[in-house]
C-alpha cells in the first residue's frame, strides 16, 4: 500500500487536465433556463432593471451555476465512459491517477463535499474558463461504504480576461465496495 501512497502523493498539486473552455458566453436564455429549474426568484437574474436597480450594471449569472459553462455535455461523458471501458486512459493526469485506483480495486466514487468562494459577479458576455489541479489525495479511509481515498480538485474559474471569478473544491471518495464490513 506504502508503494500506491507514494504514486498518488505525486499527483498533489498537479493540473488535473487541459484548462476547460465555455462553448458559450455567459447568457440571459440559459442563465432563466437554470433560475426556472431551480425555482430562483431573485430578480437580478432575470430583469436587467432589477439589477441595475441592485447595484449591478446589469444582469447577473447565478454564482452556483459556475459550473454549468464549462460542462461539456453528454456526448463527451459517453465518450469518456466508452473509452474507459475500452480500457483506454487518456493522456491527463486525473485519468491517470482514475486508472491507477481503478487498477488498486477503488472503482466506485461518491462525491462528498463541494465548497464555492465567490469572488465577484458574473456578467453576461463573459466566457468562462476552468483550470482544474489535483489539490490533494488522502491516504487510505476506512469509511462506511468501504476502504478509500479522498481527492480534493481545486477549481479556478476565470473570465476572459483571466479574472478569478469563483474558487471552488469538490472532493470525492474513491472506494472499494467489497471493503465495506457490514455490521
Amino acid at each position: 500500500m506504502r508503494n500506491l501512497q507514494d504514486q498518488l502523493d505525486r499527483f498533489a498539486g498537479v493540473a488535473a487536465e487541459p484548462r476547460r473552455v465555455a462553448r458559450y458566453p455567459v447568457n440571459e436564455a440559459m442563465i432563466r433556463n437554470w433560475v426556472e429549474a431551480h425555482d430562483d426568484d431573485n430578480p437580478i437574474y432575470v430583469d436587467d432593471a432589477a439589477a441595475r436597480a441592485a447595484g449591478r450594471p446589469g444582469v447577473v449569472c447565478p454564482p452556483a451555476m459556475i459550473s454549468t459553462w464549462v460542462m461539456a455535455g453528454y456526448r463527451r461523458y459517453r465518450e469518456i465512459h466508452r473509452l474507459r471501458a475500452e480500457g483506454h486512459t487518456e493522456d491527463f493526469p486525473y485519468s491517470r491517477l482514475l486508472s491507477l485506483l481503478d487498477e488498486a480495486g477503488f472503482t466506485s466514487v461518491v462525491a462528498t463535499d463541494l465548497t464555492q468562494e465567490y469572488v465577484r459577479d458574473i456578467h453576461v458576455g463573459e466566457h468562462i474558463t476552468a483550470h482544474i489541479t489535483i489539490e490533494a489525495i488522502s491516504p487510505m479511509k476506512r469509511t462506511a461504504l468501504g476502504n478509500g481515498h479522498f481527492i480534493t480538485l481545486l477549481k479556478k474559474y476565470v473570465n476572459q480576461d483571466g479574472e478569478l471569478l469563483v474558487e471552488e473544491r469538490f472532493r470525492l471518495l474513491r472506494f472499494a465496495p467489497e471493503s465495506r464490513k457490514d455490521p
